[in-house]
C-alpha cells in the first residue's frame, strides 16, 4: 500500500521540499541530482551523525529517542500533523504496529438516531472513511449511500471514483487531493489493517489521479472548514463542516454540515431540506400503511 518503507518515503518527501538556503545552508555550487536537502545536511541540522540518519531513513534503526525525533522534526520543519505522522511511522518501525482490524465496524443505534434527529446534513464515518450512516439531508446533499453496494459506501472511494462526486463538488480538483492526503495519514494510523490496504490498493488501480496524489505524500486532517456543493435543484452553495471525533467508537467520527446564518447558502440548504421532505414523508407513510392485500381489523368487521 505504501511501499516497503513508508518512513523512508515520508522523510525523503520532506527532505525534497526544503532547499539548503531555507535552512541557512549554502547552495551547492555543482548542482544536485535531486531537489532538497541531502541526508548528511538533515543530520547536521539535527545534530546527529550522517550514518545514523541514513540507517534511520532506510529502516535499519529500532527505537528512536524523543530527543532525536524532535531534532529531526525541527530540521525538516515538520508541522503538527506531520509530527504526529512521523511519530506513528517510528512506532510502526520499532515493531509496535497496530493490531490488524477485525470485521467492518458499525455505528451505534443511538448515534444513528442522533444524526437523523438533525435537520442539517450529517454523516457517521468509520476509521477507513466508510459511511456508516447518513441522514436524509446528507443523502440529498451528497449521495444516497444506503442505495450503493456496501463496498462502495466509502467517502474516499466515492470522492475519487464516483462520477457523481465531480458534480457534487465544483472544486473536485482541489478536494480529491485532500481526500487522498487524509487517507495517507489514516493509513499509517492503521498500519496492519488489511481492509485499509485493500481500499488504498483498489483506488490506486482504478484512479491514476489518486496514484499521483499518493506519491506526493501529502497529509490532511479533515477537521473543519468550508466546501462548495452543487445540487441540481438549488445550484451551487457553500457549507461549513465540522468533524467530531468519537474516541470510544474505534476511530469513528461525525461530520456535520451547516451554512452561515443569514447567507444565501443557508436559504439554499433550507430549500434542499424542504425539497427532500416530501420523499421522506412518503416513505414513512408507505412504511406505516398495511401491505397490499392486507385487511385491517375494521375491514374484517
Amino acid at each position: 500500500m505504501t511501499g516497503d518503507n513508508p518512513l523512508r518515503e515520508f522523510l525523503t518527501s520532506r527532505r525534497a521540499a526544503i532547499s539548503p538556503p531555507q535552512t541557512g545552508l549554502p547552495s551547492s555550487p555543482t548542482g544536485r541530482r535531486v531537489p532538497g536537502l541531502r541526508r548528511e545536511e538533515v543530520a547536521a541540522l539535527a545534530g546527529i551523525s550522517a550514518a545514523y540518519y541514513t540507517k534511520l531513513e532506510r529502516g535499519r534503526v529500532g527505537q528512536v529517542s524523543d530527543e532525536v525525533a524532535r531534532a529531526i522534526e525541527g530540521a525538516l520543519r515538520l508541522d503538527p500533523l506531520e509530527r504526529i505522522h512521523f511519530r506513528a511511522l517510528l512506532k510502526n518501525r520499532a515493531g509496535r504496529t497496530a493490531t490488524p482490524a477485525g470485521p467492518r465496524v458499525k455505528a451505534r443505534p443511538a448515534l444513528i438516531a442522533t444524526i437523523h434527529a438533525l435537520d442539517t446534513p450529517a454523516l457517521v464515518l468509520g476509521p477507513r472513511l466508510d459511511v456508516l450512516a447518513a441522514n436524509t439531508a446528507a443523502k440529498t446533499l451528497i449521495d444516497d449511500f444506503d442505495a450503493l453496494p456496501v463496498k462502495e459506501r466509502n467517502l474516499a472511494r466515492w470522492t475519487l471514483l464516483s462520477r457523481r462526486a465531480r458534480v457534487v463538488y465544483p472544486d473536485w480538483a482541489m478536494i480529491a487531493p485532500q481526500v487522498a492526503a487524509q487517507l495517507r495519514h489514516l493509513a499509517v494510523e492503521r498500519a496492519a489493517d488489511p481492509l485499509m490496504e485493500q481500499l488504498v490498493g483498489e483506488i490506486m488501480i482504478a484512479s491514476p489521479e489518486f496514484a499521483r496524489y499518493w506519491s506526493q505524500y501529502r497529509l490532511n486532517e479533515h477537521a473543519y472548514g468550508a466546501k462548495k456543493f452543487f445540487n441540481e435543484t438549488v445550484g451551487e452553495f457553500t457549507l461549513n463542516y465540522e468533524t467530531l471525533a468519537l474516541p470510544s467508537d474505534d476511530g469513528q467520527s461525525v461530520i456535520i454540515y451547516t451554512a452561515d446564518r443569514g447567507s444565501p447558502s443557508e436559504e439554499k440548504l433550507r430549500l434542499l431540506a424542504s425539497w427532500s421532505a416530501p420523499a421522506v414523508a412518503s416513505n414513512a407513510q408507505r412504511s406505516a400503511s398495511p401491505p397490499a392485500g392486507h385487511r385491517t381489523g375494521q375491514d374484517r368487521a
